[in-house]
């Protein structure tokens, strides 16, 4: 899977990755190989990223809206905050 991880003024992360686990406003939700088209708006808190490497980084977000469509993962955050 693709996933994008961008914020109004740049892109946080771009890459292959196995599993995303995103703060979703209704709590929080993993998304794996071939899930289902989904838009949803996500609350503050750790967008969960593991790579195909299996390295896993976790990326703090400020709100914003994920999208996922034929194994593309787009997050648009508000911000990332360290």
């Amino acid at each position: 899977m693709k996933l994008e991880i961008l914020t109004p003024d740049k892109k946080v992360f771009e890459g292959e990755v196995t599993a995303v686990t995103v703060p979703g406003t209704s709590g929080s939700f993993q998304i794996l190989k071939d899930h289902a088209p989904i838009i949803s708006t996500l609350e503050d808190g750790p967008v969960v990223v593991k790579e195909v490497t299996n390295t896993e980084n976790i990326f703090n977000i400020k709100g914003g809206v994920v999208e996922v469509l034929d194994n593309k993962i787009i997050v648009l955050a508000e911000a990332v905050v360290a």
